[in-house]
Formats: structure tokens, C-alpha cells, sequence
């Protein structure tokens, strides 16, 4: 795999415009329900470690995203913690928007479909078991 530096600037270019759409795709999925945050962050920090390890590095010493990035590039799998809460988050959230949406069929079933895909997106990364355990 070529460094950033042996990258063309234009392919460069496309994976930080990549990177920044799946992070901000990763932000909207912690308050929008069924959009996974995770896959969206991991997929970001990809991006941009073939593109800028300026923004690579930023988004490793985040505080909220850091650590979920340090642990997938160091073991290539998330806790069982770790996956047990996004789901758990994004049913709850899911469950509200469809208590709000209940009278929006159509729209209740968007929600729901993305909530089913978003859960199974999660489910499909590997999994180790915690370290307490």
C-alpha cells in the first residue's frame, strides 16, 4: 500500500472527501436512529490514513471517536461492550422515532428498515470478548 506521499493528489483528494462524508455520516448516526456511527467512523479513519495523517491522527486522539479507531486498528474487531452498546443506542433511539412516528406509516417504515440494517451492519463486525471478562 502506497504512503500518502506516493498517492496521487487527486486520489488523495477523493479518499479525504470520502473520509469527511463517513465521518459526518458517523456523526449524524449518533443522534439519527439506525444509522450506525461506528462503520461510518472506521471507514473515515481509513480514508484518511491513505490521504492525510494529519487528519488520521486527529481522528485517532479524539476523544469520542479516538479510542473505537486506536482499538479497530490494533485488534481489526470491537468489544462485545462496545457493539452491545451501538445497538442497544440505536434501538432506543429506533423506538422513539417510531413512537413519534407511529401516525407516518411510510415514514415509520423507513426508519425501521434502516434500524434493521444498521443492527446487522453492527452485528457483521467481528467480535472479541472484553478484557474483564
Amino acid at each position: 500500500m502506497p504512503s500518502p506521499e506516493e498517492t496521487p493528489r487527486a486520489v488523495r483528494w477523493l479518499l479525504w472527501l470520502a473520509g469527511t462524508v463517513s465521518l459526518g455520516l458517523g456523526i449524524l448516526g449518533v443522534v439519527l436512529p439506525g444509522l450506525p456511527t461506528t462503520p461510518f467512523v472506521l471507514l473515515a479513519a481509513a480514508c484518511y490514513a491513505k490521504a492525510s495523517p494529519r487528519l488520521h491522527g486527529w481522528l485517532r486522539g479524539h476523544r469520542f471517536f479516538g479510542p473505537m479507531v486506536r482499538d479497530w486498528e490494533e485488534h481489526r474487531s470491537l468489544r462485545k461492550r462496545t457493539k452491545r452498546f451501538a445497538q442497544v443506542t440505536m434501538l432506543v433511539m429506533v423506538s422513539l422515532s417510531a413512537w413519534g412516528l407511529r401516525d407516518r406509516p411510510v415514514l415509520l417504515g423507513v426508519v425501521l428498515v434502516a434500524a434493521v440494517i444498521g443492527v446487522w451492519v453492527v452485528a457483521r463486525i467481528p467480535t472479541r470478548p472484553d478484557p474483564q471478562a
